[in-house]
């Protein structure tokens, strides 16, 4: 068996003053550079973070563009679905075609679709929403909100596929 070769000698390393030894300006620089660094770094992640976020609702826009047949089929079946819910007299049916709606619904989400169901009350949105009925109200804080949804809508990313059909509300004075 031969020996192992000698290890390389590492050539000696200059000796470094203790932090207590540093002169108070010297501490000063080089905590003012560590915040600089941590400063520069932090900006980076976030960078860093935005740009993943873009790229992720990038690929999902994508995603949804080329789904998008396959999610109107989707939207008409859902609608199918709660017309059949909502006109069937037999309540284990009905509860299926509402078990169906719910169902359908996440596969929408899923696939980058978004129903457009406004809550009454919600101010009126010409880009996703339809008038299809005006009623008068004597509120004029609810000028221009929703009363009613008629007709759920349909958006793709940022897209508006369908609108939704609602009853606005109009202010009138009495």
């Amino acid at each position: 068996m031969t020996d192992p070769a000698p290890a390389a000698t590492l050539p000696a390393l200059p000796a470094v003053p203790a932090p207590t030894d540093l002169p108070a300006t010297t501490l000063d620089h080089i905590t003012e550079r560590i915040d600089d660094l941590a400063r520069v770094i932090a900006r980076q992640a976030a960078t860093i973070e935005r740009l993943a976020d873009e790229a992720k609702l990038k690929i999902r826009d994508e995603r949804a563009e080329t789904e998008a047949p396959l999610i109107r089929d989707l939207f008409a079946l859902h609608g199918l679905a709660q017309t059949f819910a909502s006109t069937t007299d037999s309540e284990p049916d009905r509860q299926g075609f509402e078990t169906m709606s719910r169902r359908v619904e996440r596969m929408l989400a899923e696939r980058g679709g978004e129903l457009v169901t406004p809550f009454r009350g919600t101010d009126f949105d010409p880009d996703t929403m339809e008038a299809a009925e005006l009623t008068d109200t004597d509120d004029p804080a609810a000028d221009r909100t929703v009363e009613s949804v008629i007709q759920p809508g349909l958006t793709i990313g940022d897209r508006s596929i369908r609108p939704a059909k609602v009853v606005v509300r109009r202010y009138r004075r009495a």
